[in-house]
């Protein structure tokens, strides 16, 4: 469903694309990718030169490395289009402080505390806190194909809370409603 159109006339001021995608890899390891891509619909003077309009503002990409416990192995990131140049590229490597963190719960607390704004790309964090989310739904596949395992979404969203109809009827196994039957012993 499109969002209803806009109550008064408008005129564009700027475009934000995030591109996700994962990949499984051949060692067993997966890749999540994630590009930033930011622009204007009027020319603007910044610190590296004129950007005329549609021409990138921000161009950048994080890559994440994780095994199956959505733990980093690896991490990097790249500035193709940034307002300052010589200067927002050179903070790319810090981003590498991201091995060894796990994806999951205070995963978002932990990125902001290692890339408060003086320490960081506000993009490229920004980028960082959209590749959890990538990440999850890239290794939701490999996670759920084990029945025993309790799918990592339920209780993520009000769709998929134990105690709801969506539960109920796709993971009976996991549902805990008010009508659930005891577990088997």
């Amino acid at each position: 469903m499109p969002l209803p159109p806009p109550d008064c006339p408008r005129e564009p001021s700027q475009q934000r694309q995030i591109r996700i995608e994962g990949f499984r890899r051949a060692d067993g390891l997966w890749d999540v990718e994630g590009h930033l891509l930011d622009t204007l619909p009027h020319d603007v003077q910044v610190g590296g030169g004129l950007r005329r309009a549609g021409e990138p503002m921000h161009a950048m990409a994080l890559r994440l490395t994780v095994d199956l416990q959505a733990t980093i192995r690896a991490a990097v990131a790249v500035s193709d289009a940034h307002p300052f140049a010589g200067v927002c590229g050179r903070i790319t490597p810090a981003y590498e402080q991201l091995v060894g963190l796990r994806v999951g719960p205070g995963f978002r607390r932990q990125v902001r505390a290692l890339f408060p704004p003086s320490a960081g790309c506000t993009h490229l964090s920004e980028l960082v806190l959209a590749l959890g989310t990538g990440v999850l739904q890239t290794l939701a596949t490999a996670l759920h194909r084990d029945p025993a395992v309790k799918p990592f979404s339920l209780d993520g969203c009000h769709a998929l809370m134990t105690d709801g109809p969506v539960v109920r009827q796709f993971h009976p196994r996991w549902y805990r409603g008010a009508d659930a039957l005891p577990p088997a012993a």
